[in-house]
């Protein structure tokens, strides 16, 4: 199970890569918006491996911040791309 762990852990880091890409290289606001969900999700998901494979589990509450800080991110960017101000 140890091993399959680290494979799980090593495959989303791989693929945090990918989602960097798409980051630096998106074409539209909205598409590089979608690369840093992804991004978030995937960090999430490498903290409770990270928390599975070391028995440390403050590695979760690390993961629910990030989610708490992606989420206020994604409606504030929203908010401007629909040219409304923040406080609506």
């Amino acid at each position: 199970m140890n091993t399959l762990l680290h494979i799980i852990l090593y495959a989303q880091i791989g693929l945090c890569f990918f989602c960097l890409y798409r980051i630096a290289r998106g074409p539209t606001i909205p598409d590089r918006m979608v690369g840093i969900d992804i991004f978030g999700i995937l960090v999430v998901g490498i903290c409770a491996v990270l928390a599975i494979i070391t028995g440390r589990m403050f590695m979760i509450d690390i993961g629910i911040a990030w989610v708490i800080l992606s989420f206020a991110g994604t409606l504030t960017l929203a908010k401007y791309l629909s040219k409304r101000k923040l406080n609506e």
